[in-house]
């Protein structure tokens, strides 16, 4: 099944296989940023090969010089660590400048001059160094793809995406009744590994004006406060009513008649309709145009001209060490069945997910309150 290495803030996802003789643990990589539609990439980490009589021998899959010595122990339930025991076999001739070479053509795809983001390079360089040093003695934990349900938005799973000069991050998708949120598989040092990067409002959508008005920011970001402002007042009445102090008046969420305003909440019913291209103007099976408002920053400029509808969301922004963390306004984008933006609107950044293509045998989760647990479980070992 799947599970996710104790790597401080980076995470990880490893799918542990059985094939043959042999039980392998394959590291899975995002593909190199910003190319979040291209395929997954992975590498072998440890292989455990059964021998007869119930022994077996453990192999150090990691570095260039070929399988080693290696030692894997069951911690607990659901827990296991691999130690290497020739991490001689880890280093090169060049020393660490070739081992960072290599490093960085597998993961980045490039050379260090090749980047020209003087931040970039320290972030860079900084999880070169923080992550070598494990050299293959990790703690694994183990975690289950989300459940899904007939209703939800779209399939949940997990997501490549876009994050800055941090480069793509896998993400996990999941619903929640009127919620959906976004957990993050790998991290960094401002939002680490298990921590709950965005958050979709799945009752307050939200609709866009026309291409031309959508291009100015402050017109998007008017439509957003004007909900995140809406969304204050309803959690206001709703105190008010559990103190009993507004009793009779008519309900916050009921959706209002007549038709709807440019960021205007639309009937929740229409929420589970695939595309939902009914509400938002267009006729059914079509999209709504979308572009980026001028100002907005993007890794990837390939990202889709139509949409099929926006939700209020907030996403969590953090300095560095992921001190004074807080969620702040943004938008949901549902492209389609595999592609979703979120608009970071204080960041005045994009960010733009795809979704995993690869098959994940036996990481179900035993319930529903299972998953919830492992989530619970994987945000309080960053918190």
């Amino acid at each position: 099944g799947l599970w996710q290495p104790d790597i401080g803030p980076y995470g990880g996802l490893l799918n542990v296989v059985v094939d043959g003789l042999f039980i392998i643990g394959w590291m899975y990589l995002p593909p190199h940023d910003p190319h979040v539609d291209d395929p997954m990439r992975f590498k072998p980490l440890f292989r455990v090969h059964l021998m007869e009589r119930k022994s077996a021998t453990v192999e150090c899959m990691y570095g260039h010089r070929g399988p080693h010595n290696g030692h894997i122990q069951i911690v607990k339930k659901d827990e296991f660590s691999t130690k290497c025991n020739q991490t001689d076999h880890h280093r090169m001739s060049g020393g660490r400048q070739e081992e960072f070479r290599t490093w960085l053509r597998e993961e980045w795809g490039r050379t260090l001059e090749d980047i020209f983001h003087e931040h970039m390079q320290e972030l860079i360089l900084m999880k070169f160094i923080y992550t070598s040093q494990y050299d293959n003695c990790l703690t694994y934990r183990r975690i289950y793809l989300p459940p899904s349900h007939p209703d939800d938005l779209i399939r949940p799973g997990l997501f490549k995406g876009t994050y800055g000069s941090h480069g793509l991050e896998i993400v996990m998708l999941s619903f929640h009744g009127k919620r959906a949120r976004g957990t993050k598989i790998t991290g960094d040092p401002n939002i680490p590994a298990g921590q709950q990067t965005v958050e979709i409002d799945l009752r307050h959508r939200i609709q866009l004006p026309d291409v031309e008005s959508l291009r100015n920011f402050s017109e998007l970001s008017r439509l957003v406060l004007d909900v995140r402002e809406r969304l204050r007042q309803e959690q206001q009445q709703e105190s008010g009513l559990e103190d009993g102090g507004a009793g009779g008046r008519q309900s916050p969420r009921e959706p209002q008649q007549g038709p709807a305003q440019p960021g205007a909440e639309l009937p929740a019913e229409k929420v589970g309709e695939a595309g939902g291209a009914e509400a938002a103007g267009a006729q059914p099976g079509q999209g709504q145009p979308f572009v980026l408002p001028v100002g907005v920053s993007s890794r990837n400029e390939d990202y889709p001209r139509t949409c099929r509808m926006c939700f209020y969301g907030t996403g969590l922004i953090a300095g560095h060490g992921f001190t004074s963390p807080e969620r702040t306004p943004g938008v949901f984008i549902l492209f389609d069945e595999d592609r979703f933006g979120f608009i970071w609107l204080e960041l005045k950044s994009f960010s733009l997910y795809s979704r995993v293509q690869a098959t994940f045998r036996n990481a179900e989760a035993p319930s529903p309150q299972a998953f919830e647990e492992m989530l619970k479980n994987i945000q309080s070992l960053t918190s």
